[in-house]
C-alpha cells in the first residue's frame, strides 16, 4: 500500500469484532486467562495492550519495519536503546543533536560508563576516524536539530557493515512519510511521536522501529522490564494523528518552502537553513534518500535584540518548545531545546543568541509570513 493509505489503515485492529471504524481504547491494565496455561494473547498492559499494538503495527508498516515499540516519550525510547549497551561501550552521536539527547548521553550515559563522542555525521571521513573497537552505537539525526545538517544514511550504513555497531537514525523531522531509514541500511529508527506522528501537541510518545528479530527480542525484554510503555489513551491519540500525517506533511512542507524562500529575501535575516532549498548543504543527499524535505526551518537574525523582539511580537505563531503540530511554533534553542548543550559546543555549531527555529504548521502560508513580517518590522 502507498504511505497515504497506510496512515489511515496501517495497523488494523485484529481484536475488533464489533465493526467499529475507530480503534477502541482498551483502557485495561490486566487481562483474564481462559484457563491455566492459556492466554488471549494479552496478559498485562505493560507487556502489550490491544490499542498500543495497533499503533505499533501502523508505525512498523510505515517504516517498513518488522517490529515497532511505542514508548511514553521519545527520550524513553532512546533510554531503552542505550540499555542495550554495556559499561565501557562507546557511542558516536551527531554533534548537532537535540539537547535532551545530549543531556541523556552526557549526564546519565557517561555515569553508567559509556564513552560519548560527538561528530558531524555528515562527514564520513570524520566518522570513520572516530570509530574504535569499542564503538557499539552510532546515533544520527538527519536533518539535525536545529542546524539542519544532512547525513548520508546509506553511506553510513555501508561504513558500519560487518561491525558490531547499532546504527540508529532519529527520523522525527522527516517521518516515515518522507524517509524510511531502515530501507537505507539503518538498524533502528527513533521517533519522538509527540511531534509529527501525533501532530496535535496533545500527547507524548516515542518509538523504536527495527528489522532484526534478535534486536527486537532484546528491546522487547528491556521494554517490558523497565516499563516506559505508551498508555492506551495516548496510543489512541497517536493512531488518530497518524491518519492525517500525509496531508499534514504535504501542506507543512509546501508552507515551509514558501516561508524559507521569503526569509532569504529579508535583509534582517542573515542565514536560512531549510533542507528543501536547492542551495542548502546536503540537498543532493536528502533528495536521493527522502521523498520530501519536511517543515523545519532555522534562521539567524542580525542581532540578539531582534531575535528577542520577534519572539515577543508574534501573534499567530506561538513562542513555544516542541514541533511538528498543526500549529506553527517558534523556538529559541539557546535557552529552550539546547540549554544543556555546553556553551563551547553551541558556539562551535553556530547555535547563538541570534538563532530561531520555526516549526511550520498547516496554516495559510501568507498569514504566517505576515506574522513574521510584522514581528520584524514593529
Amino acid at each position: 500500500m502507498h504511505p497515504q493509505t497506510l496512515c489511515v489503515h496501517g495497523g488494523k485492529d485484529i481484536n475488533n469484532n464489533t465493526g467499529a471504524v475507530t480503534v477502541p481504547v482498551y483502557q485495561c491494565a490486566t487481562f483474564a486467562h481462559p484457563a491455566l496455561g492459556e492466554t488471549t494473547g494479552y496478559d498485562y498492559s505493560r507487556q502489550q495492550n490491544p490499542t498500543r499494538e495497533v499503533l505499533e503495527k501502523t508505525v512498523a508498516a510505515l517504516e517498513e519495519a518488522e517490529d515497532c515499540l511505542a514508548f511514553a516519550t521519545g527520550m524513553a525510547a532512546i533510554t531503552c536503546l542505550l540499555e542495550l549497551l554495556e559499561t565501557g561501550d562507546e557511542v558516536i552521536a551527531s554533534d548537532d543533536l537535540y539537547g535532551g539527547s545530549v543531556r541523556l548521553l552526557d549526564r546519565i550515559g557517561t555515569k553508567h560508563g559509556l564513552g560519548v563522542t560527538y561528530i558531524d555525521t555528515g562527514d564520513l571521513a570524520a566518522v570513520s576516524a572516530a570509530l574504535t573497537p569499542k564503538t557499539r552505537l552510532v546515533l544520527a539525526e538527519s536533518p539535525s536539530n536545529p542546524m539542519m545538517h544532512i547525513s548520508d544514511i546509506r553511506a553510513l550504513a555501508d561504513l558500519f557493515a560487518g561491525r558490531e555497531i547499532i546504527f540508529a537514525v532519529d527520523n522525527t523531522f522527516l517521518t516515515p512519510y518522507f524517509c524510511r531509514p531502515l530501507t537505507l541500511g539503518a538498524d533502528v529508527v527513533i521517533h519522538s511521536g509527540t511531534k509529527y506522528l501525533g501532530g496535535h501537541n496533545d500527547a507524548l510518545a516515542g518509538f523504536l522501529a527495527v528489522n532484526d528479530a534478535g534486536l527486537s527480542e532484546k528491546l522487547r525484554f528491556l521494554y517490558k522490564s523497565t516499563g516506559a510503555i505508551l498508555a492506551p489513551w495516548e496510543s489512541y491519540l497517536l493512531i488518530r494523528g497518524i491518519k492525517t500525517l500525509a496531508l499534514r506533511m504535504d501542506k507543512a512542507e509546501t508552507n515551509a518552502l514558501e516561508i524559507a524562500s521569503w526569509l532569504q529575501s529579508r535583509p534582517e535575516i542573515t542565514c536560512v537553513r531549510y533542507a528543501g532549498l536547492p542551495d542548502a548543504p546536503g540537498y543532493d543527499i536528502i533528495s536521493k534518500q527522502a521523498s520530501g524535505f519536511g517543515a523545519m526551518i532555522s534562521f539567524d537574525v542580525d542581532t540578539p535584540e531582534r531575535a528577542a523582539a520577534i519572539l515577543g511580537r508574534l501573534k499567530l505563531i506561538r513562542f513555544a518548545e516542541s514541533l511538528g503540530g498543526v500549529e506553527s511554533l517558534m523556538t529559541y534553542p539557546l535557552v529552550q531545546t539546547h540549554a544543556d548543550v555546553p556553551e563551547e559546543i553551541r558556539a562551535k555549531l553556530g547555535l547563538t543568541d541570534r538563532l530561531l527555529r520555526l516549526s511550520v504548521g498547516i496554516e495559510n502560508a501568507a498569514d504566517l509570513i505576515y506574522d513574521i513580517e510584522q514581528a520584524i518590522n514593529n
